[in-house]
């Protein structure tokens, strides 16, 4: 009986840290300091120098790393910020949670990016923030707009949620995801690169003021104990998660580069079945190293072929079945269909392939011949 093949499968990666992790919860354990404390702190550290920031601060999750840096640029109504309709809800519902007015720019067909020309368009004297989406684990090219952003006062959130570690090579140098704007925002959901075993999140920032209001935003506004600035969140990341997330980021690199190899097999796979025709591989932009997060392929008959593999045993999964300007709690924006073409097409056409460190080679031609059977390339 043929096994039944997950889209990630997490218990393949714990056994290969099983005695580290251990170790690591064992020691919390010990010390029975659970809330913030030394294993946040460390894991804080530990993080700020891996992305070359000054700040690093962790909280519960990535929607609430969103939300923080929302509340610390003091978004809220009368305010746009503009981001991209095909991503994640939580991207824009930060936005409309404090009142404030998402405007959305399409994206390109090849990245699932933001078009960085496109944002500057739709600048206006509203615009408080621009929150650009690192979509499935690819770097947007924020050097287009970064200048333009910091002259005309407008912030830069950057949503690293799925890019723990992907960066851009310019003129010599690096652009780290989570280094170049005002605020960045990642999250550690379980299947993440860089995932913990639970909800966990993190603001990066290179501002010492926006750090310091994230900083008391995340314990209710206190900057001092029941002595509180302003309303904030209880949003604190716990000492477990902190201590797991250390492991874990000693080997981030090592996986990120196994997810790199499992992708160029996606690909020399799909062109020897010669299924390039029917099948788009995710494109990698010059100067990016992608560490894909997701393996988000543009195929032909797409809903057909997902029934396909799923009756092979093959799970895969569609990021995001219908973009964010058509959904019904975002109608009072008054976006209409046709408004963002390329979005639109890529909620209808992607479906991302199984993807982690350690899927094996006869695996993934499992997944290629299935994909071939089914176009009658078999």
């Amino acid at each position: 009986m043929t096994q039944n093949l997950p889209s990630f499968d997490l218990k393949r990666n714990y056994q290969r840290v099983r005695e580290e992790i251990l170790e690591a919860v064992h020691r919390v354990l010990d010390s029975q300091h659970f809330i913030l404390g030394p294993e946040v702190a460390a894991f804080e550290e530990e993080a700020a120098r891996y992305l070359e920031v000054p700040h690093a601060l962790g909280c519960a999750s990535g929607t609430d790393a969103l939300l923080l840096s929302l509340l610390a640029l003091r978004v809220g109504p009368g305010d746009e910020v503009i981001t991209t309709p095909y991503t994640f809800f939580a991207s824009t519902s930060c936005i409309t949670r404090l009142g404030a007015t998402p405007v959305f720019v399409d994206v390109e067909p090849d990245s699932y990016n933001l078009r960085m020309d496109r944002v500057l368009e739709a600048l206006t004297p509203r615009t408080k923030a621009v929150i650009p989406v690192h979509l499935f684990g690819q770097m947007c090219r924020l050097e287009e707009i970064a200048p333009t952003l910091k002259e005309r006062g407008v912030a830069l959130v950057e949503d690293c949620a799925q890019a723990f570690g992907t960066l851009r090579h310019l003129d010599g140098g690096i652009l780290r995801a989570g280094a170049v704007g005002d605020l960045s925002c990642f999250s550690f959901f379980p299947t993440k690169n860089l995932g913990a075993y639970g909800d966990a999140g993190m603001v990066a920032s290179r501002r010492d003021d926006l750090a310091d209001r994230v900083r008391n935003l995340r314990v209710h506004g206190a900057a001092t104990t029941y002595l509180h600035d302003e309303v904030g969140l209880n949003s604190r990341l716990d000492a477990l998660q902190a201590a797991i997330l250390r492991v874990r980021l000693r080997h981030v690199e090592t996986w990120n580069e196994e997810r790199r190899a499992v992708a160029d097999r996606y690909r020399l796979l799909f062109g020897q079945k010669g299924l390039l025709d029917v099948v788009t591989p995710p494109a990698e932009q010059a100067g990016t190293r992608h560490i894909f997060h997701q393996y988000v392929v543009r195929a032909r008959r797409r809903d057909e072929l997902q029934a396909f593999l799923g009756e092979r045993g093959i799970t895969t999964r569609v990021y995001y079945p219908l973009s964010l300007h058509l959904q019904p709690c975002f109608r009072f924006l008054g976006y209409q269909e046709g408004a963002f073409p390329v979005s639109e097409v890529l909620s209808r056409e992607t479906l991302a392939l199984p993807m982690f460190p350690e899927l094996e080679v006869a695996e993934q031609e499992r997944v290629v011949e299935e994909i071939g059977r089914f176009y009658g390339r078999g």
